[in-house]
């Protein structure tokens, strides 16, 4: 498609002044058909082109000659476009006034990469620049992100730039092991990646000119738009937009459009008491469309019942609640993630589903609460402030623990299509009014996904405010999702930061669990001399209490700590003595430790032994789920490698692989590729085990999983000095030796010089 009409078809478009989804309203299309159209990949239909002349009030006759030559010129075949980030809230359907603002930001998208937005609370500054944003989708197809940095958000600490970089980074696809920890690296990574793309990033609220320094874009085609309260000055090189109140005739507009019509009365008074201030005038109008009887006088009459400040609009607003309404609007004040969905909302409120989503929409039309995204709701800054101080002597306790137990709730019913064998006795002290569907296990694993964000804030928020079972409840099952995802270290911490609670129940149960995970978490990031005490006093606990799986799985740690520093007969002497203890009843525990023992077998070079043990298992463990069935393959196929059977390891690995991709467990496919690529090795296939060597690197330092990095570098760098390449087997065990060393890992240290020495 001609470069030319695309152009004359995006200056159409900004004449409009309007959003995709109006434009194509008026012109009877869709919202994707236009936005081909204007980014070049399509040629519309000529009465397209007229209906968009139509709407910016331009002739189309000078069109038909650009439209022909597009039309007639040769169509190439354009492929369809890699799925990219856009993060942006929903726009203002009726986005009135802010004409001149608005075309000097659109302008400045075509000569320039920053422009700051500043003005006072509620004045629109993130209103004009979302819709400004959604204008300019089709010329940003790199994405479009959008983070709110909280720096005026009450009760909120802003997001400091080493936080916000993270999730930029992230937003653009970066793995977490890719991005480092320092706040400069992480900048000077953010441009490098900026500079590749035509995105437009969009950062809300800002603190000041330190806040966002660090954000800025250097080279390339991107596009930031900031907006703070403050005007950054300081900022060389960004264009500034100041906004201020609405002017009479535009505050007017606004106010009709969000009334839903004009009224009678006096709209310069209601304005007035407004103080033409945007989200002023949009909460004042939202209460007049919805009292068909009131007049503009009488709504005037309810702004002079005080001394007008702006809080005071919205305190006008909830004079207007009903008890119900407004008790829940002082509790999503309380909310302490990012938003929260109905089935949340009821949990928070302690009332029905239905009820709480009656409430919801509710505040949502009356524009105290967004749903920026169906069924998320959230708040506007001010807004929470608002609520926090409409019930500000209310203790937050209640509600928190109540939310608490909703997120512990949902993740129990995460936990139940996993085979988690260690008893985790949570309490959930209110079961929440309801809870989403989550019988399904990719349903189930979205949901976690989701609301992870928030459970985190919600666990925060339970540790300091020491609301005890919810704290240790959530703090133990985040296991199910690090499980999946990577980042041990922050379970650690999590579980370290709300073992005082466990301690405070003085559940012993709970506490042998508590005690339990954060041995077998520090195991998992290579502290052993710090997860051997944990995991024996868990044992202490355990056997105080009769938990004898828990006991025999806790000896199944132990084990494996021993393995790891290179003593698999003692390994293989505990897990012994955990098989002692199951009766034949446990067959899930007794499928665990059965592979465990095989494992600890392969070790030692007994693999006849360790096949047999495992065997007898593996159907059990079919019953059980699927990655119990694919602990089993591991070590079979290990096994079978030991036995020269090498096409055999190749296929179990294999099995393996595609197990723990169906479950969506990237952490244990790195596992199964690590030995994928080590069989491909003895087989001669060099450049196919190069590969599936590299997935799994790539996928452990996505996560973060340092630990798991050196324990695949290590036995693939075994693999390829047993097969002659002994420069692939050096540069894998010195990669093992310096992750090892600068983690502290000494038990790899010793380990990758081992085979360093042995290389040369």
């Amino acid at each position: 498609m001609s470069e030319e009409l695309a152009e004359r078809l995006r200056q159409l478009r900004d004449l409009t002044g309007r959003s995709l989804r109006e434009l194509a309203r008026d012109v009877h299309g869709s919202s994707s058909s236009l936005s081909r159209y204007f980014s070049g990949q399509a040629v519309p239909p000529w009465p397209t082109v007229v209906a968009l002349c139509k709407a910016a009030g331009r002739d189309p006759r000078p069109m038909r000659e650009v439209w022909e030559r597009a039309k007639d010129g040769p169509q190439t075949s354009v492929a369809a476009p890699a799925s990219v980030r856009n993060d942006l809230p929903h726009d203002i359907t009726a986005f009135t006034g802010r004409r001149e603002e608005l075309a000097a930001l659109l302008g400045a998208a075509r000569n320039t990469t920053m422009v700051a937005i500043d003005g006072m609370g509620g004045v629109g500054k993130t209103a004009l620049a979302v819709h400004a944003a959604h204008l300019l989708t089709a010329d940003f197809p790199g994405g479009q992100l959008y983070l709110d940095l909280h720096g005026f958000t009450p009760g909120r600490e802003r997001i400091e730039p080493a936080e916000a970089l993270r999730v930029l980074l992230t937003a653009l696809g970066l793995p977490p092991g890719r991005i480092p920890d320092g706040v400069a690296e992480r900048a000077a990574l953010w441009r490098s990646e900026l500079a590749t793309r035509r995105a437009i990033v969009l950062l809300d609220n800002a603190a000041d000119a330190d806040h966002v320094r660090e954000l800025l874009p250097g080279a390339g085609q991107s596009f930031v738009v900031i907006t703070s309260r403050r005007r950054l000055v300081e900022l060389d090189d960004v264009q500034p937009i100041s906004l201020d109140v609405l002017p009479a005739q535009e505050a007017a507009e606004l106010f009709a459009a969000s009334a839903g019509g004009t009224r009678p009365g006096d709209v310069g008074e209601v304005l007035r008491r407004c103080g033409n201030l945007p989200l002023a005038i949009r909460v004042a109008a939202a209460r007049l469309r919805h009292r068909p009887a009131w007049t503009l006088d009488t709504l005037v009459e309810r702004l002079r019942e005080g001394e007008l400040a702006v809080s005071e609009v919205f305190g006008m607003s909830l004079r207007q609640l009903d008890p119900a309404q407004r008790r829940m609007f002082g509790l999503l004040g309380l909310v302490p993630g990012e938003d929260i969905d109905a089935y949340g909302a009821a949990a928070l409120a302690g009332i029905p589903l239905g009820n709480a989503r009656c409430l919801l929409e509710d505040l949502v039309d009356v524009h105290l609460v967004q749903e920026p995204a169906a069924g998320r709701y959230r708040m506007h800054d001010l807004l929470r402030q608002v609520a926090r101080a409409d019930d500000a002597a209310a203790d937050p306790v209640p509600a928190i623990a109540r939310l608490g137990d909703y997120y512990l709730s949902g993740m129990l019913a995460v936990k139940k299509l996993m085979e988690i064998i260690i008893p985790l006795p949570v309490i959930v002290s209110q079961p929440p009014p309801a809870l989403p569907d989550l019988l399904g296990y990719d349903t189930a694993v979205d949901w976690l996904d989701t609301e992870w964000i928030n459970i985190t804030a919600t666990f925060e928020l339970a540790v300091e405010l020491r609301i005890d079972a919810p704290a240790v409840g959530l703090g133990q099952l985040a296991t199910i999702s690090h499980a999946r995802r990577g980042g041990t270290a922050q379970l650690v911490h999590g579980l370290r930061i709300s073992m005082p609670a466990a301690e405070r129940l003085g559940e012993r149960r709970m506490l042998a669990s508590h005690r339990y995970l954060l041995g077998a978490v520090l195991m998992r990031v290579g502290r052993l001399e710090e997860a051997v005490p944990e995991l024996e006093t868990a044992r202490v606990l355990m056997a105080a209490e009769g938990d004898i799986i828990g006991q025999a799985i806790t000896l199944l740690q132990l084990a494996e700590i021993r393995e790891y520093a290179a003593d698999a007969e003692v390994a293989v002497e505990l897990l012994r003595q955990a098989a002692a203890l199951l009766p034949p009843c446990e067959a899930a525990a007794r499928v665990r430790v059965c592979t465990g023992l095989g494992q600890a077998l392969v070790q030692l070079g007994k693999y006849g032994e360790a096949r047999e043990i495992v065997s007898e298992v593996i159907e059990t463990a079919r019953g059980l789920d699927r990655q119990t069935e694919r602990m089993c393959l591991d070590v079979l196929g290990r096994a079978a490698l030991g036995l020269s059977d090498v096409q055999t390891a190749l296929d179990l690995a294999e099995r393996a692989v595609a197990l723990s991709r169906a479950t969506r467990h990237p952490i244990f496919e790195a596992t199964s590729l690590t030995d994928t690529a080590v069989a491909l090795r003895h087989l001669g296939r060099a450049e196919e085990a190069t590969a599936r060597h590299a997935e799994a690197i790539r996928i452990l330092e996505r996560a973060g999983e340092r630990h798991r990095m050196v324990r695949s570098l290590l036995p693939y760098a075994r693999a390829c000095l047993a097969t002659g390449d002994r420069n692939a087997a050096a540069r894998h065990f010195q990669e093992a030796l310096e992750i090892a060393t600068a983690d502290s890992l000494s038990y790899l240290v010793s380990a990758a010089r081992a085979g360093l020495t042995q290389v040369s």
